[in-house]
């Protein structure tokens, strides 16, 4: 089992969430057998999934609602039964994200293409510092998410992140893109939606294979279910 951390700032919540419960969508249409965890106060994941649940009929992964100590207590009651665990939640220095980080093999780091942004993930080295006090074999990536189309700002971001030890930059930014909020507000994944932008499901996908290799199995997931909803 993978424990991924997806951590924002407070700016970058929406974010994300988006990526966090896409890339659970995504292992669920691989028929991995997931477990979303809302560590958010904001609650916003676990929104989404009950959207999700009205609209399918079921999310087609498990979702539940932890805080603070709590998440390390049943991530490690419950990390044998799930073949991936993904927690979303915020990026502020709260009992939720040291105990999220305890846990977690790879913290998934999506930063704003915005330079004081990019700065406000400095704070979050030192937990990361901290954390590998006690688990050692943690992992960083910090990519880019809602990332403009073109212009100075992605590349002046990604050099700011570079800078920084404690991470691994993913260099395919994800850009801004409106299927991504068409898609969840009909409670589906950017690949799922019958609308979709193909660029933002080929720019989502290629951070998905990056974290769990299957590139494959999101084109034709994508294409598939595109047909399907026809």
């Amino acid at each position: 089992m993978d424990a991924l951390l997806p951590l924002a700032t407070s700016k970058a919540a929406s974010v994300k969430t988006t990526l966090a419960v896409n890339l659970a969508i995504c292992e669920a249409l691989c028929e991995r057998d997931v477990l979303l965890v809302d560590g958010d106060e904001q609650g916003t994941a676990a929104t989404f999934t009950q959207l999700r649940a009205e609209t399918l009929g079921a999310p087609g992964y498990t979702a539940v609602s932890l805080r603070g100590a709590e998440i390390r207590t049943q991530i490690r009651q419950l990390r044998d039964k799930y073949q991936r665990i993904l927690i979303d939640v915020d990026g502020r220095d709260t009992s939720s994200l040291r105990a999220a980080l305890t846990v977690a093999d790879v913290l998934v780091v999506p930063a704003l293409p915005a330079t004081f942004d990019v700065w406000s993930l400095d704070p979050s080295q030192e937990l990361i510092r901290e954390a590998r006090e006690i688990n050692s074999e943690l992992s960083v990536t910090a990519l880019l998410n809602a990332a403009d189309p073109f212009g100075k700002d992605n590349d002046e971001a990604a050099a700011i992140i570079r800078e920084k030890e404690d991470f691994d930059y993913f260099p395919h930014p994800i850009v801004r893109r409106k299927a991504f909020r068409n898609a969840a507000v009909a409670g589906l994944s950017v690949m799922e939606h019958r609308a979709t932008d193909e660029k933002a499901v080929y720019e989502f996908g290629l951070f998905a294979v990056h974290l769990f290799g299957y590139a494959r199995d999101i084109v034709s997931i994508s294409h598939a279910n595109r047909k399907a909803s026809l």
